[in-house]
């Protein structure tokens, strides 16, 4: 049965469609403007400064924030979207249409898409206005860039869930792998190079450690907004362990969007009804 790109966008419809009847990109985005002005208007308080500041010191809080909450919500998000038709019996009935399973992956992956990427633009996006209002129009460059990165990193995750639950037998153990699945990239994977940097005494260092950063969708979204400006830069500490050849957001980005398509393409390989 040929491709038709037709019938990726029907299904992509159907699933933001659910979406936003269910009001799931609504309260993400409520979730997430809530979080960004907390974070961007009291993220300096501990130091005595309460507002927004300046956009390098607003990015620098928003990155944390980010890489916490993005990755699980779209983890418990896209976790479902095979596996819950296969255990409600309806898998076995989309098949049985004149549809592909690849025409089904991808449109259940692009609807899911479009409602986190809509929910992240509309959360950050009235904290971008306030930047505007306040810092002045130089510093919307940047921010859409962070927002940019941030809808990146969550369609990482979300083909990751995807995967997941193409490759997961029940909705049970897929929840449970989607949950793993965060704790190790947000925070056992650092932890671990960290902890092999201090067992060694730093002997293993090097480039190597600044590449297996790029094992780490989070670490690449950490890099790509850390080196898109010179004083967020200089607050992480990153220029002497990362070495200039990763300094560079087109690579970052290019890394970005392998690990869109790797996921993909083994939940695509591995699917069946």
């Amino acid at each position: 049965m040929s491709f038709e790109f037709g019938q990726v966008l029907a299904i992509a419809h159907k699933e933001l469609r659910d979406r936003l009847r269910n009001r799931w990109v609504l309260a993400v985005a409520l979730v997430f403007t809530a979080f960004a002005l907390v974070i961007a208007y009291f993220g300096g308080a501990q130091q005595g400064a309460v507002g927004l500041r300046s956009i390098e010191f607003t990015i620098t809080s928003l990155v944390s924030l980010v890489i916490y909450l993005i990755p699980l919500i779209a983890l418990l998000l896209g976790f479902d979207a095979i596996v819950g038709e296969r255990e409600r019996g309806s898998l076995d009935l989309l098949l049985a249409l004149p549809i592909t399973r690849l025409e089904l992956l991808l449109g259940k992956y692009l609807g899911l898409a479009a409602a986190l990427s809509l929910s992240t633009v509309a959360g950050f996006g009235l904290v971008a206005l306030l930047l505007g209002t306040q810092a002045g129009q130089a510093v919307l460059a940047p921010y859409l860039n962070f927002m940019g990165s941030s809808v990146l990193l969550g369609l990482v995750f979300l083909s990751l869930a995807v995967m997941l639950s193409v490759l997961a037998s029940d909705r049970t153990r897929a929840s449970g792998l989607a949950i793993a699945l965060w704790f190790f990239f947000v925070l056992v994977f650092d932890l671990l190079l960290l902890g092999l940097l201090v067992l060694t005494g730093g002997q293993t260092g090097g480039d190597w450690f600044a590449w297996a950063l790029l094992l780490n969708p989070a670490d690449v979204f950490r890099i790509l907004n850390v080196f898109s400006l010179d004083d967020v830069r200089s607050l992480y500490g990153l220029t002497s362990i990362v070495p200039q050849a990763l300094a560079k957001p087109w690579m970052m980005g290019l890394v970005m969007l392998g690990w869109i398509v790797a996921p993909l393409s083994i939940a695509t390989w591995r699917f069946r009804p």
